[in-house]
Parts: structure tokens; C-alpha cells; sequence
């Protein structure tokens, strides 16, 4: 998936418009959806997602599974904050609290509609603050992005260290997509306890080979002359777009606008 994210970061359909204006879009919204409520959270992430499926020309299944793996995360978290345990002599803290539970031995087990309405601010929170996120990844090859956020006075040290990570990234995955095929030909993984062993070789080797890949690049950047700045040429030519910095403009002032007007209805009732 890693790599199919760059393949698509160098051929969306919005390539040609200044990285700069991308990311400094994606992270105003960003902004807004750390503040907002719900209902705004959810109108950032269907708006993203127009943005990524329609005007960037990323395939919509793609996007749909990046969008599914997060829901997983946010799934695993959700037992955490709606299930709740208390002692049957507390029961009168509760309330309202409760929407259904059981009791087991001294304690009483139940579904908390405090957690659930809270587990669903927080998946409205991470829903649209990922496909601002998305979007940065989706539409910015990771070496612009670097050195847009270097023109934007993020330290060097610091984008030279995300290059090198991102860098063996697709090391590391290819160390491992050819080891893992060696140990498939040979019937590595036939039984259970022969792909445990085999997971044990491939983690071993891998690290191995990893920290070999590291001294060798190390020695490559020092018969080079490095002098600890790494410099990423391009010639792609980017160019502005009134039609949608009007848009962008307009949507996020309507969304700022509905912010306040929501806050503002808040105040009132208090």
C-alpha cells in the first residue's frame, strides 16, 4: 500500500497545483476539525474526500480502504470508552448513564452512553483529521513535501531524518517481500510451527540485512563528500489555480462560519 500511495502521489490529477498551497489547505483544515464539532468534522471529511476521489483522481476503493483501516483502529479503542465496570453499591452514580448492562458477581457490567457519545466524537475528530492527512500524502510526493515544509522553517536535521526513514521503508519492505518469497518456495511456511520458525528467520534476517544496508548507504554518503544536507532535484513545473483557491477559500470560511455559529448557539442556551 505504501508504495502504490507514492505511485499515486506522483499521478493524481492535482499534481501540477504548488505543494505549498496542498499542504497549507490540508493543515488549516486540520485546524478546524481539531475545534469543531461533530457535525462539522463529518461535512471537512466528506469534503476531503471530494477532493481526493473527484478532483485528485484517486481511485475511491483505494481511498475507501485507507479510510477502513482506520476505522479498525478506532474499533479496537471503542470497548475501552463504552463498556464500563462499577460496584453494585454504586449504582446510584450512575444515573442516566447506563443504557444496558448485567450483573456479575459484586460488579455491574454496562454500556455507557457517556463512552459511546464520546467514542463517536473521537471518530468524527480522527475521520477528518485523517483525510486532511490523506490528502497531503495522496496529491504531495514525500520529497516536495519535505522541502515545502523546509521553506515553511521546519529544521533541516529534522526532514533529513524523515527522508532517511522514508527511505528504508521501502527497504525494509522489499528486504522482506524477498525473503518471505525464498522461505514460500521452499515450503517454509507448510505447518504452523515450521511458519513460526520461518517468521523468527525472516524477522532475524531482517534486521541483519537492514543494519548491512545501513554501513553501506553510511559509506556511500561519505565517499560522496556529504555534508549533511541531502538535495532532491526536480523540474516539475507547477502552476496556480484561481478556480480552486476560490473554492477552498469560500468552503473553509463557510465552515469557520458554522463553527462559530454553533458555539454561538451553545452560549445561548447556557
Amino acid at each position: 500500500m505504501k508504495i502504490q500511495i507514492d505511485i499515486l502521489a506522483y499521478t493524481n490529477r492535482l499534481r501540477w497545483l504548488p505543494p505549498k498551497q496542498k499542504l497549507i489547505f490540508a493543515l488549516f483544515l486540520l485546524l478546524i476539525s481539531a475545534f469543531a464539532h461533530p457535525q462539522v468534522q463529518i461535512l471537512i471529511a466528506i469534503w476531503m474526500g471530494i477532493w481526493i476521489v473527484i478532483y485528485a483522481g484517486i481511485p475511491a476503493k483505494i481511498y475507501i480502504k485507507l479510510v477502513y483501516v482506520a476505522c479498525l483502529f478506532w474499533l479496537t479503542s471503542l470497548p475501552a470508552l463504552a463498556i464500563n465496570v462499577i460496584d453494585i453499591s454504586h449504582l446510584n452514580l450512575l444515573k442516566n448513564d447506563s443504557w444496558h448492562g448485567l450483573t456479575i458477581g459484586s460488579y455491574y457490567v454496562y454500556l455507557s452512553y457517556h463512552g459511546i457519545e464520546q467514542g463517536l466524537r473521537i471518530f468524527t475528530r480522527a475521520i477528518a483529521s485523517l483525510s486532511c492527512l490523506y490528502f497531503v500524502m495522496l496529491t504531495i510526493p514525500f520529497t516536495e513535501l519535505l522541502q515545502t515544509l523546509r521553506r515553511l522553517g521546519l529544521p533541516v536535521l529534522l526532514t533529513e531524518l524523515l527522508l532517511l526513514m522514508y527511505r528504508f521503508i521501502f527497504v525494509l519492505l522489499n528486504t522482506a517481500s524477498e525473503i518471505w518469497t525464498a522461505q514460500q518456495s521452499r515450503g517454509g511456511y507448510r505447518t504452523f510451527r515450521i511458519g513460526m520458525k520461518s517468521l523468527a528467520l525472516l524477522i532475524g534476517q531482517l534486521l541483519k540485512r537492514t543494519l548491512e544496508n545501513y554501513r553501506q548507504f553510511s559509506l556511500s554518503l561519505a565517499s560522496r563528500g556529504f555534508n549533511g544536507e541531502f538535495r532532491v532535484w526536480h523540474e516539475y513545473q507547477y502552476h496556480d489555480s484561481k478556480r480552486y483557491a476560490i473554492e477552498a477559500i469560500i468552503g473553509c470560511a463557510l465552515l469557520i462560519a458554522l463553527l462559530w455559529w454553533q458555539n454561538a448557539a451553545i452560549l445561548t442556551r447556557i
